[in-house]
């Protein structure tokens, strides 16, 4: 019985250790026709210095210009630059809501292939100056101006990224960026 019990262990180690190599000899075939994945190259990191300036023109003259600025890497990481002031409005009576009024600068830095890629998104909002106020003497009118844009930057050089007539004045919005590398 011993030699029985001996014989048929032996008999299955055999079997398990031939399945065994057969596995393991396919696996090594394959991982020999499909070469391994290299990792993932890693994009350099670099900071940068974003000047924006918000210019207001009449008739081709600057009157007035605002000026903002925020460090951002270039990891393709949202940058928010907020300042104003909250409002409160009511829809209904008795009730009341808060509208952000002012300055909201977003950006967004990325390295391709040696170039800078850029997306800065602006919106500014305030009250209308009187004159824009007719027939609105209840209400005040608020006046706003948008401008996103997606353009390659030019380092240590102002550049108009994008600009807005006013349409009840004579008067044109320019946002405008310089983008400075740190390090």
């Amino acid at each position: 019985m011993f030699k029985m019990t001996a014989v048929t262990a032996t008999l299955a180690l055999a079997l398990l250790t031939t399945g065994t190599g057969k596995a393991l000899a396919q696996e090594t075939e394959t991982a020999k026709a499909a070469p391994a994945k290299a990792p993932e190259a890693e994009r350099p990191l670099n900071a940068y210095r974003l000047d924006f300036s918000v210019n207001e023109l009449e008739d081709g003259k600057t009157i007035n210009t605002r000026q903002y600025s925020m460090n951002a890497n270039s990891d393709d990481s949202s940058n928010d630059l907020r300042i104003g002031t909250r409002v409160p409005v009511e829809p209904k009576q008795g009730e009341f809501q808060y509208m952000d009024l002012g300055t909201t600068i977003i950006s967004r830095l990325m390295d391709r292939k040696g170039a800078i890629e850029l997306y800065v998104r602006a919106e500014i909002s305030n009250f209308a100056i009187p004159e824009q106020n007719s027939g609105h003497e209840t209400h005040p009118v608020l006046r706003q101006l948008k401008i996103s844009a997606s353009t390659l930057a030019l380092l240590g050089k102002p550049m108009v990224v994008g600009s807005v007539d006013d349409p009840n004045s004579k008067r044109q919005f320019q946002l405008e960026v310089t983008v400075t590398k740190l390090r």
